[in-house]
């Protein structure tokens, strides 16, 4: 299958201005060839061009759409085989014409999930590490989450890797040595050099798992919920964030029946903006399951945005959330700051640090901005580096780093309790594996299929 030629529509389904089919494989280009009516055949033709004609229906000669197509000759292709893409008008029926042209030649199947990033992995044009990047392209949340992604697409994070493992490699090749060539004049193989040369690359993989928390945020985002008592503000925090109406706001309480998701990017951070319905005791059915939604919520997210009333006192229930919240990374939001003062901020500051207090006027959109610094400071240490891009963002990766930074503790311990170096180039080798993994050099058949599966189709 690896070598059969595939083809699938690789833009968004529906109406625009153009859709691109991408066909990939031995047979792209003869196969194309059958179905492009053109001044020129593609097999005639130079790599890297574009020429203009009609797909025809190869059964009866029908004109099916006006295109252009799109010739790169492998190796220098996206998948290193031979690629055509036929742009086509964009619309459901045009590119399904067009399609089914395609898949009417015998020479040609239709491609699974990702299979194209595969076969740039399988050809040795981009390493495992690099494939991954590429979903996490797709799906950025924000530019810095693109950006972070883009270059590990382009091989930032790779190299490090590499180079660790030629870390790894070199400390092997000593072992190696006084085990194979005992009797020779080499250098004596000490606790102190496996020390060293582990140490070495602990210390590099401490460097890129400490970016993986903001590493983590920057590609799936900050699971952001906002609680508080119905008619507080919160739906409209939710509008204010995400400057559209997307929550209902009234003077009813208990509006907001269920959790509203939606995405936000404040300072370059992306956050899953939440919005719960009101916690209180309710006989409402309906109402009392969007509570029980709304505690679920306030147990698994990163980040709580609990909103208060500055027009009204101090519940005996926010008395009881607050208190739950202790240790948990949140911000006291007091909202309606343009009314009048009924509310005492000192019990909030005994219960919460006062540096996690925002006062706030949804209606005028006043502090908005200390909102968004305070988050920034939870979660970055106030900005993000804007010249290192080297974050460790996929949780594989992370397990994978951690594995081999163990194994090579484990090699440091045996040598110091003074365990046989055959026993220890076992620890090395495993450390070794670990950072094949992430690149792919040691990944098993069943886990690329796996991560690969993860794409959309087209891809």
């Amino acid at each position: 299958m690896e070598h059969d030629t595939i083809a699938a529509i690789s833009t968004a389904v529906g109406e625009g201005g153009i859709a691109i089919i991408r066909i990939s494989g031995p047979d792209a280009i003869s196969s194309t060839d059958r179905i492009f009516k053109s001044s020129k055949r593609l097999s005639e033709a130079d790599s890297h061009t574009i020429h203009y004609g009609h797909i025809i229906n190869p059964e009866s000669g029908e004109s099916l759409d006006e295109v252009l197509v799109t010739l790169m000759r492998g190796p220098k292709s996206f998948t290193a085989e031979d690629v055509v893409e036929i742009n086509t008008h964009g619309g459901v029926i045009a590119v399904k014409k067009v399609m089914d042209a395609v898949l009417q030649l015998n020479a040609v199947r239709v491609a699974e999930p990702g299979e194209f990033t595969k076969r740039a992995f399988i050809n040795g044009r981009i390493d495992l590490m690099q494939a991954e990047a590429v979903i996490d392209l797709i799906r950025s949340k924000s530019d810095r989450a693109f950006s972070v992604a883009k270059k590990q697409a382009e091989g930032v994070l790779s190299r490090k890797i590499k180079a660790l493992r030629q870390t790894v490699i070199e400390l092997l090749a000593h072992i190696e040595v006084n085990i194979d060539y005992p009797e020779h004049d080499v250098e004596e193989l000490t606790a102190a050099f496996i020390e060293e040369q582990c140490t070495k690359a602990i210390a590099e993989i401490n460097k890129l798992l400490k970016t993986a928390s903001e590493g983590k945020i920057l590609r799936e985002g900050i699971m952001t919920a906002i609680v508080g008592r119905p008619n507080v503000g919160k739906s409209s925090l939710l509008n204010v964030l995400a400057q559209e109406n997307k929550a209902i706001v009234t003077d009813i309480p208990g509006t907001t029946r269920d959790v509203i998701e939606q995405i936000v990017t404040i300072n370059g951070i992306p956050l899953r903006l939440l919005d719960t319905a009101g916690i209180r005791e309710t006989s409402d059915i309906v109402e009392q399951i969007g509570v029980e939604r709304s505690r679920d919520v306030l147990q698994e997210a990163d980040l709580i945005l609990y909103v208060l009333n500055y027009n009204e006192q101090l519940q005996p229930e926010d008395k009881l959330l607050l208190e739950g919240m202790k240790g948990r990374s949140v911000i006291v939001i007091v909202n309606k700051t343009d009314l009048e003062q009924k509310l005492d901020l000192t019990e909030v500051e005994a219960i919460l640090d006062r540096s996690v207090i925002v006062q706030m006027s949804m209606l005028e959109e006043k502090g908005l901005e200390e909102l968004e610094n305070k988050i920034s400071e939870l979660f970055f240490e106030g900005q993000l580096e804007s010249d290192d891009l080297t974050y460790i963002s996929n949780v594989r990766h992370i397990a994978l780093l951690k594995k081999a930074r163990q194994s090579l503790q484990d090699a440091i311990e045996a040598s110091q309790a003074g365990v046989p170096i055959d026993i220890i180039q076992i620890d090395g080798r495993m450390a070794w594996e670990a950072l094949g993994e992430i690149l792919g050099d040691e990944a098993g058949d069943s886990l690329i299929d796996q991560i690969f599966s993860q794409f959309c189709l087209g891809k």
